[in-house]
């Protein structure tokens, strides 16, 4: 096959620009071939080199006496005792979701699952962030259906329970929906494996299912815009098989068990390509690939094709090579493909063969380690204009509102399509709070949790990214756990232009000092650019996974709330209703700043819950909604009324921070109080629960009315 000539309009089409076509044409002395091209153009994307975030993400938090590993591997890996530790990370599919909803989520799953078990962790929860435009939008309705069947066909048929997650719905997404997929993973902390290849003259194994022509180009699209073009990067979208991902997950953890592994590394982005140059990279070493060894299954694949195809389920290893037998053994018996294709060299270079010609002889370090770095221009977001008015709504009026939104409603109707319980460890599945998961065979349990509130970032992106550490926080809290790190997964839209580059480098910042002062280091992540479609981008979307530990399931925090219970308030309230779920949701309103977070308090009121644990029969934090929404949803699962004394707009709906609403016995909350007193912490009664109604003053309801409203919304609008 003769291969393009190498144009202008091939080198755009590759995602490169001039400056950084020339740069090749300087590293190589000569001009490139159309796999070299293909090879830069994989590497260089946004997608895999970072070049835009790079000098940001180097100011983040990953370390701490936790941490096993942070940043830089497939996943972050925390101690968690016993000599066991928790394998976890976030990452996005959102540009093939948007393309192909059911296989851009559903490989999207797969590839976080793999990123885990490539470390030597068996899978063990999964959770989603799901971002859509509003429901009237003629996309939505397809978009939210094909996703959320994409997450539950891979992760049920796999076998992880999903016990957490976020779906949002805004016209900010119309043309361009977030799917971010977490997975966490248990692993023996001196049993971790590594993608860093060592020794010379090694063997480079390729390992799993086949490879063929589904998601060539898969990274360079995921670093571009949207336009009117966009149903031609259909075939660009991977295919996933969630079955071959069991056997090839199985086949791992016992090849592993072997000995035979030196490195390993999951094919995701750019396939081949950047799985063997990071192997090779992050081990100082050069590889050399014979493409003719490559398990394909279709025929005729170019060199071009075999190093961008992003099949799914496959995997590269640097193998002992006493051990061959053994392991090539594992993978028959698991009816997997199981091939030599390369080796490792001294030299820094990486070669390509294909039958028998050299396709590609690029230095190595230039393809990943020293990708373009750039240091983009960027405007601080301006400070929000003040309320200028703070409307008055009745209490129960303003919760239908929220109630009545997809944003608000219960999410059962997504949630009910995930297997919630398989594995028969989960203690908390989704609806109320973290999902809660034992780990097999101890006393001990992890709790998961996933947030972001993209308004909030908009509006304020250094206070945004504050908060969208601290919810996460305060939800671990809330459950009894102490929080130990956290995965952030970037969302944001073109980076060239300075305010969105603004967005990005202040989110960044807050990120930084909520996990510094809150003690939960980022040990791993994925930042997601480019997320527009003709030129009009996404809301600022910071999604932040975060992980915590309880010493004992005796620990945990329930949701148990009965008649007689005192309803308790942790936290100064002021009534922030700047960018608050009532002034969108009830007038239709985005005005006013985010609030503000004070990680003191944060830490302190988080100390005091976990202090007191053994004296609180139900917890929730208070964020989207404040009060009103916090207390209609602890009454709603014990489907018992509340009384609450405060009616006032602000005080019911305000969304200031580090607050929780506590449901605790008469003889409990006498211990609480004196306990706040003593800790100088802010802790009030605000009402009481039992009987059939909710109260806020004079305003009051149904409760099974509410509940109704609640339930059914999302289903009749989506189902």
């Amino acid at each position: 096959m003769t291969e393009p000539a190498i144009t202008p309009e091939l080198i755009a089409k590759h995602g490169l620009s001039t400056d950084e076509y020339a740069n090749i044409l300087g590293l190589l002395d000569r001009e490139p071939s159309f796999t070299e091209l293909g090879v830069f153009s994989a590497m260089w994307n946004e997608h895999c080199s970072y070049k835009s975030s790079k000098k940001w993400l180097r100011t983040l938090p990953t370390t701490g006496p936790q941490v096993i590993c942070g940043p830089g591997e497939n996943a972050g890996v925390v101690d968690i005792g016993d000599g066991q530790a928790v394998v976890f990370k976030m990452e996005s599919h959102n540009h093939p979701s948007y393309i192909e909803p059911y296989q851009g989520a559903a490989t999207g799953v797969g590839g976080i699952l793999r990123d885990v078990f490539t470390m030597g962790a068996r899978p063990i929860a999964a959770m989603n962030s799901l971002s859509f435009g509003v429901a009237s939008h003629p996309k939505t309705r397809q978009l939210v259906h094909g996703v959320v069947a994409g997450v539950g066909g891979y992760g049920n048929c796999f076998g992880v329970p999903t016990v957490g997650g976020e779906v949002r719905f805004d016209p900010a997404y119309n043309g361009n929906c977030l799917v971010n997929a977490f997975a966490a993973g248990l692993a023996d902390a001196d049993k971790i494996f590594y993608s860093a290849a060592s020794g010379v003259g090694m063997p480079v194994v390729y390992l799993g299912a086949k490879t063929g022509r589904d998601g060539v180009g898969g990274a360079t699209m995921a670093s571009a815009e949207f336009d009117d073009t966009i149903e031609e990067k259909r075939p660009t979208v991977q295919v996933g098989d969630p079955f071959t991902e069991k056997r090839l997950m199985e086949a791992t953890l016992e090849l592993m068990a072997t000995g035979a592994v030196i490195s390993i590394q999951d094919m995701g982005a750019a396939g081949l390509t950047c799985s063997a140059v990071e192997m090779g990279d992050k081990g100082n070493l050069g590889v050399v690939l014979d493409l003719e060894k490559v398990p394909t299954r279709e025929k005729n694949m170019t060199a071009y094709e075999m190093m961008l195809s992003e099949s799914q389920e496959r995997m590269l290893m640097v193998l002992r090579p006493e051990l061959e037998a053994e392991a090539k053994a594992v993978f028959d018996k698991w009816d997997l493909d199981f091939a030599i294709v390369g080796e490792t060299i001294a030299e820094d270079r990486f070669l390509i063969r294909h039958h028998g010609e050299l396709k590609a002889d690029l230095p190595l370090k230039a393809l990943s380690g020293t990708a373009p770095e750039y240091d983009r221009p960027w405007v601080e977001t301006p400070p929000a204009a003040p309320l200028t008015d703070i409307p008055s709504i009745d209490a129960i009026a303003g919760l239908r509102a929220l109630l009545s939104s997809p944003n608000y409603a219960s999410k059962s109707w997504v949630f009910e399509q995930y297997d919630t319980m398989v594995m028969a460890d989960t203690a908390r599945t989704p609806g109320w709070g973290a999902g809660i998961i034992r780990v097999h065979g101890t006393d001990k349990a992890l709790a998961f949790t996933s947030d972001v509130t993209p308004r909030y970032v908009h509006a304020n992106p250094f206070e945004g990214g504050k908060q969208a550490v601290a919810e996460a926080y305060r939800n671990l809290i809330a459950v009894g756990s102490k929080p130990l790190a956290t995965t952030d997964n970037l969302n944001f839209g073109n980076p060239e232009k300075p305010e969105i580059m603004g967005q990005f480098v202040g989110a960044i910042k807050g990120i930084g000092e909520a996990v510094e002062a809150l003690d939960m280091p980022i040990v791993s992540g994925n930042v997601s650019l480019y997320n527009e479609t003709d030129g009009s981008g996404i809301l600022p979307t910071p999604t932040i996974g975060a992980v915590g530990l309880l010493a004992h399931t005796d620990d945990i925090i329930g949701f148990d709330v009965r008649p007689g219970h005192v309803a308790l308030l942790l936290g100064e309230t002021s009534g922030h209703l700047g960018q608050s779920a009532l002034r969108a949701e009830a007038f239709g309103r985005k005005d006013g700043d985010a609030p503000h977070v004070d990680l003191a308090a944060e830490a302190r009121h988080g100390d005091f819950i976990r202090a007191n644990h053994a004296d609180i029969d139900a917890c929730t934090d208070l964020s989207d909604g404040g009060l009103a929404l916090a207390a209609f949803e602890m009454a709603d699962h014990a489907k018992l009324g509340a009384t609450l004394t405060l009616d006032d707009t602000a005080a019911v709906f305000g969304e200031d921070q580090a607050r929780y609403l506590i449901a605790a016995t008469p003889a409990q909350a006498e211990k609480l109080l004196a306990a706040a007193t003593a800790a100088n912490v802010s802790l009030a009664r605000v009402g009481t629960f039992g009987g059939d109604t909710l109260s806020f003053g004079a305003a009051s309801a149904n409760l099974a009315d509410l509940s109704t409203l609640y339930r059914e919304t999302f289903a009749k609008t989506f189902a």
